[in-house]
């Protein structure tokens, strides 16, 4: 099939493949982890985002870090040390990887085989939603030499012929993306701000999955949109027969 000059989708569809492929593959090591380890091998944890609490038993998670307070719990009330660093190569990855980008509280996350999980249940929301969101560019997506025309080709162009006769394409880009990450941010937000609010596992997921799901769909588009493919942009074709312009 040719479209804006180009025959077939290889380009895009390796794009898509390579990120919704890592998101949907990291995704899947986060429920075999702890249904393969041993029952009760992960205790309760509580750590930092973007930072490391749980690699040895030495580590900051591992410590008396006070009940209740905001960051991190008395360890030894929660089951007792972790240590990723003592677990396989896989596994190890599995739950350092979590460790390093997740909070990991304990009262949001999940737990399998008696073991928690690698992250929390928002994470678990954005990893899915990172990969559904590469799926639908890797199936309806095209290099249209920009990062936001790359981005609306998802949609057919019939549908997008307003869009471009009022040249709204970097509003709507913005707006869907706004739609996506917003909720999520309005539920993190409220729950850091007011004492009075927590949020609920269903809720984290939920958020999370739109988000990641607008991300995973941006990542595509921004990796995908490159002008070295084309011979020119008058071969860019775009809808309501627009042609980009350089300025």
């Amino acid at each position: 099939m040719q479209k804006n000059g180009l025959i077939g989708r290889g380009h895009e569809s390796k794009i898509s493949m390579i990120l919704g492929g890592f998101s949907a593959g990291y995704l899947v090591l986060c429920f075999l982890a702890p249904l393969s380890l041993p029952t009760g091998s992960v205790p309760e944890l509580s750590g930092r985002a973007n930072a490391i609490d749980y690699a040895f038993e030495d580590s900051w998670g591992n410590g008396e870090n006070g009940e209740g307070s905001d960051i991190g719990h008395d360890q030894s009330k929660h089951g007792g040390a972790f240590a990723w660093s003592e677990l396989n190569p896989l596994w190890a990855f599995t739950y350092a990887f979590g460790d390093l980008n997740c909070h990991q509280k304990h009262e949001r996350s999940w737990e399998i085989n008696g073991n928690q999980m690698p992250v929390c249940t928002r994470d678990i929301g954005i990893f899915m939603g990172f990969a559904i969101g590469c799926l639908i560019f890797g199936l309806r997506g095209f290099n249209r030499w920009t990062i936001r025309d790359t981005f609306l080709s998802v949609f057919p162009d019939l549908r997008m012929q307003g869009v471009y006769e009022r040249d709204l394409r970097m509003i709507v880009m913005i707006l869907i993306l706004a739609i996506g990450v917003i909720p999520m941010a309005i539920d993190g937000f409220t729950q850091l701000l007011v004492d009075s609010y927590e949020s609920n596992n269903p809720l984290r997921i939920a958020t999370g999955f739109f988000s990641g799901m607008v991300a995973g769909w941006w990542f595509c588009s921004a990796f995908t949109a490159r002008p070295k493919f084309f011979k020119g942009m008058e071969s860019v074709v775009l809808p309501a027969n627009s042609r980009l312009v350089s300025k």
